[in-house]
């Protein structure tokens, strides 16, 4: 049983069980809860300021996700992804991504410009207050946003199945050295080339930007632009 990091509270509401499985499942793609490590039920609840049921019920829906194993009178371990795995879930995401969201471009509607502006801008904010959780948290709303203006759900269902797999274990030095304050920005500049008009600038910088998953972020080796 390890101790466990900082996690911020959640707040008293009707969906509490799942802002709790969102969080833990920012907190493991994050690296903050660690691969292999068994974490109880009133250990993380302490932390997030609730009992231990919901955080209960919250890891066994993470369980259904592979996320998580349950083990009988201890907790939860958290599962460990391949370097295989991870090298085909971004190979994935660069097949779909940068062409829906180039196809996108055109079809954004004007005035919902400002609201994928301030959704970049939450990515931002997270990075500058050192807040991994919300970081994640706030990259996840902005990229199935960005995928849901190809009406196609089943194409966000997946992409969204596609980020929980995937692990950015290189997300704590980054937040460290200060370079994820840099990427955080990446996406106002996506943002720029979205508002340009610019289909084709767009889907390059998006094939960059999933490049960082399996690079920097992930603790690996950067793959170039």
């Amino acid at each position: 049983m390890a101790s466990t990091p900082h996690l911020q509270a959640v707040g008293r509401r009707e969906n509490l069980r799942d802002r709790i499985r969102d969080a833990l499942r920012a907190a493991i793609i994050s690296g903050q809860l660690q691969p292999g490590v068994v974490y109880s039920a009133p250990t993380l609840g302490a932390q997030f300021g609730v009992s231990p049921t919901p955080v209960r019920e919250a890891m066994l829906d993470l369980v259904k996700e592979g996320l998580v194993v349950p083990h009988p009178n201890k907790g939860f371990r958290i599962t460990q992804v391949s370097e295989e795995d991870l090298d085909n879930l971004a190979a994935i995401r660069l097949l779909i991504e940068p062409p829906t969201v180039r196809d996108s471009v055109a079809v954004i509607p004007e005035e919902d410009l400002l609201h994928l502006r301030t959704l970049a801008q939450d990515i931002v904010d997270a990075a500058e207050s050192g807040d991994l959780v919300g970081y994640i948290e706030a990259d996840h709303v902005f990229h199935l946003t960005l995928l849901g203006y190809s009406r196609n759900r089943f194409l966000v269902d997946v992409v969204a199945g596609l980020r929980r797999q995937t692990r950015l274990l290189g997300l704590t030095p980054l937040l460290h050295n200060g370079m994820l304050v840099r990427s955080a920005a990446e996406h106002h500049e996506l943002m720029d080339l979205i508002q340009a008009r610019d289909p084709a600038a767009t889907e390059t910088l998006m094939r960059r930007h999933i490049g960082h998953v399996r690079g920097l972020w992930a603790g690996g080796a950067e793959d170039a632009p």
